[in-house]
């Protein structure tokens, strides 16, 4: 995966790519989890081809607040895209060759720590285009020349983009599930405390008044004898 660390300096951070480190494989569709501390920032790099098209979509499943800072910068280091203290997001944009960053920014936080989840998803990378050119070359010649190949090649595209295009729902919707699951977690965990915060505020409540009446009984009682 292509990981780069962030290592603070004081008040600046040098960016190193850890040793044997590799970029994400040039598939349709790549997608990662990972915990982001609180008070730092990850960045993770793509590399591209001229022409082609990266689409990413994040998302943060769990975190005081659901937010982070995300930046997108170009191989010129240009800034492509900022969000600032999102939740989600989703952005396309159309490379160039060289290696394309992006960073998420937690450092606002210094308690909540927070679980990200995003997904790369890369077109015209110029691979399948190879594929069917090899795939021509072996159908050239045979007894198969009437056979409608722009037409297969066709079929089997959109098949293919549909096939990818359902993986990537069923990612999101369990990216989803996980992020709704969390808050549902952390909703039951704060009624329940404030379920026995309440019971214990009327539990005492209702000792201090059976003392004050029976108080004010035996002060009766005393005024009498």
């Amino acid at each position: 995966m292509g990981l780069w660390v962030l290592l603070p300096l004081g008040c600046f951070a040098l960016l190193l790519p850890p040793p044997g480190a590799a970029e994400f494989s040039p598939s349709l569709d790549s997608d990662f989890t990972f915990t982001l501390p609180a008070g730092r920032k990850e960045c993770f790099y793509q590399p591209m081809r001229k022409e082609a098209s990266l689409e990413l979509e994040y998302q943060v499943l769990d975190g005081a607040g659901l937010d982070v800072d995300f930046h997108l910068l170009s191989p010129k280091g240009e800034t492509l895209v900022f969000d600032e203290r999102k939740s989600d997001g989703v952005h396309t944009v159309e490379t160039e060759d060289g290696d394309y960053m992006f960073c998420f920014d937690n450092t606002f936080s210094t308690i909540s720590e927070k679980v990200i989840f995003f997904e790369l998803i890369l077109d015209n990378m110029g691979e399948d285009g190879e594929d069917q050119e090899d795939w021509k070359k072996d159908v050239t010649g045979t007894d198969l020349l009437d056979m409608k190949l722009e037409d297969i090649l066709e079929s089997i595209n959109s098949v293919k983009a549909r096939l990818s295009k359902s993986a990537q729902i069923q990612t999101l919707l369990r990216a989803f599930e996980a992020r709704d699951r969390n808050i549902q977690e952390s909703n039951f965990d704060r009624v329940n405390f404030w379920s026995m915060v309440n019971l214990g505020v009327m539990v005492v409540v209702s000792a201090v008044q059976v003392y004050m009446l029976k108080s004010l009984f035996e002060d009766k009682r005393k005024s009498r004898t």
